[in-house]
């Protein structure tokens, strides 16, 4: 059943299970997700979840503490980037690089989810899902090179990289993984109107910080930083 406005955009979790270490996904996801953990042990790997769900209201606290200098914002060679100097267009594009806008995060949805290999870590405390982590000769490589080999060869459950090049948008995110089956409904029922609605619908609910300069350039933003390349996934899941 398609997800209604509130569960698109991350206001209501009615559509997720709890899986037994907490996070939380769609039914159908949790259930293909755990056939490819499976596969997984199989090849030698510990599959396991950095982040799955996340809600509209964390989704805001983390937007508008980049935007209010609370939390840092990093470019992309992992420095921090100085946002006092930043006009406030420049502040929206630092910060969507690596942070969705709240309503229209993918991770709302509970088709996607981040991972890592457990077992590839020596302390969880340490993990900081950073490109040095899954580029070539990182900790978590061999396992991204499995699962290349797995989405190449159709094998992978439905799962594929939203994020997997750099468009020049948001950045390359390799352990983002997304349910296709599912996530592409999902991101064909999002739009600029009822981004609108939810930043403005609900009275007394923190505001979003930098909203005027989001909405002056939401079609361009969305354009940009919110809908995928086409070929993100195979086309039997497009149709």
């Amino acid at each position: 059943m398609p997800l209604d406005s509130r569960q698109l955009t991350g206001r209501d979790d009615s559509h997720l299970v709890a899986l037994p270490d907490g996070h939380r996904l769609q039914t159908e996801v949790a259930e293909a997700f755990r056939r490819l953990q499976s596969d997984a042990v199989k090849a030698g790997f510990d599959l396991a979840i950095a982040s799955s769900f996340r809600s509209f209201d964390r989704q805001l606290q983390i937007w508008n503490d980049k935007a209010a200098g609370r939390r840092p914002v990093h470019d992309d060679r992992g420095r921090p980037v100085a946002m006092a100097a930043l006009s406030d267009s420049e502040k929206v594009q630092a910060i969507l690089r690596y942070s969705a806008l709240p309503g229209a995060s993918r991770h709302h949805w509970g088709t996607d989810l981040d991972v890592y290999d457990a077992a590839a870590l020596e302390e969880p405390a340490r993990l900081r899902l950073v490109p040095e982590e899954v580029a070539p000769g990182g900790i978590f490589d061999p396992l991204h090179r499995w699962l290349d080999e797995r989405m190449a060869a159709g094998e992978s459950h439905g799962f594929y990289r939203p994020y997997g090049r750099d468009c020049g948008g948001v950045a390359p995110e390799r352990w983002h993984l997304s349910y296709a089956p599912l996530s592409v409904a999902c991101a064909g029922h999002l739009n600029a109107a009822l981004l609108r609605r939810c930043w403005h619908g609900e009275p007394g609910s923190e505001r979003l910080l930098l909203c005027s300069q989001v909405e002056a350039s939401l079609d361009a933003i969305l354009r940009r930083y919110v809908e995928v390349e086409e070929s993100w996934c195979p086309a039997c899941y497009r149709d």
